[in-house]
């Protein structure tokens, strides 16, 4: 898996630029999600987007489902299953292993 998660940050690092992090893709994934693009966000926005984000990959394996949207247009996730009791090491390779099947499965990179 990290070699997949190398060869993902080098394609973006030449789409975006600059290297990539984990919060940084689940936030671009969030402004994904969300569907008005690339805006200016307070910093409360940006944590929302990461949490959208995060929401977004872990739906992937059934532990949230989206709810709708509010009138804003922002999307509302609730959790269906229980995620496991994880180390840090563990959530950040479950993390990566979403993050790298979200970009899969919506032809992103």
């Amino acid at each position: 898996m990290e070699k997949e998660w190398d060869l993902l940050l080098e394609k973006l690092k030449d789409v975006l630029g600059k290297e990539a992090t984990l919060d940084a893709l689940l936030f671009l994934i969030g402004v994904q999600e969300l569907g008005k693009g690339f805006l200016s966000f307070s910093k409360e926005e940006k944590q929302d987007l990461m949490h959208i984000g995060t929401c977004k990959v872990l739906s992937l394996s059934g532990y949230y489902e989206l709810e709708g949207s509010d009138h804003e247009g922002w999307p509302h996730w609730k959790l269906v299953k229980n995620i496991p009791a994880l180390t840090l090491d563990e959530q950040e390779k479950m993390l990566k292993m979403h993050v790298l099947e979200y970009f899969d499965k919506e032809k992103i990179t």
